[in-house]
């Protein structure tokens, strides 16, 4: 299951796919099916201050593209990383591949004293997964609003241990 940086043209039909096929999470997330602006999402968007050209924009590979993700670096501050984005196919859940996943984000992160990330309160599933993955509770929580639809937010954070992984 090889993991390699997503090119920003010759990845979008894949992408597309994927996010097609993710759509579960999209309609909880933003009431709607994914869209191309989407795709552009994955390839660009990131936690505000931090240099989209330093990001790790990744896909995981195996019968064809089964997850997505975006790393940046110095949110909520300088020394952190962020996890804005991890997306599996439902082919790919309960399978291992997001904590094979995740293991390599993490060695991406390496010298960062933490990872942090964001979870909809109306995905336990997700949330379950990440604490499974040893992220905790930082007590950062958020209301907002994703095409009308209300969301609580909740910031949770993983200690990386220094050195190698």
């Amino acid at each position: 299951m090889p993991i390699l940086p997503l090119d920003p043209q010759a990845d979008r039909a894949a992408i597309l796919g994927l996010l097609t096929e993710a759509r579960d999470y999209y309609q909880l997330w933003l009431g709607r099916d994914p869209n191309e602006s989407d795709v552009d999402d994955v390839l660009q968007a990131g936690p505000p201050g931090c240099d989209p050209a330093a990001s790790h924009r990744l896909g995981l590979w195996g019968e064809g593209l089964e997850g997505v993700a975006e790393l940046s670096f110095g949110f909520p501050t300088a020394p952190d990383a962020y996890l804005g984005l991890m997306i599996l196919a439902p082919r790919a859940r309960s399978r291992g591949q997001g904590a094979a996943f995740l293991d390599h984000i993490q060695a991406l992160a390496q010298g960062c004293p933490r990872l942090y990330l964001a979870v909809l309160e109306a995905n336990p599933r997700g949330r379950t997964f990440w604490e499974r993955m040893g992220f905790r509770p930082t007590g950062v929580n958020r209301e907002m609003q994703e095409n009308g639809i209300p969301h609580r937010v909740h910031r949770l954070v993983k200690d990386l241990p220094r050195g190698a992984l």
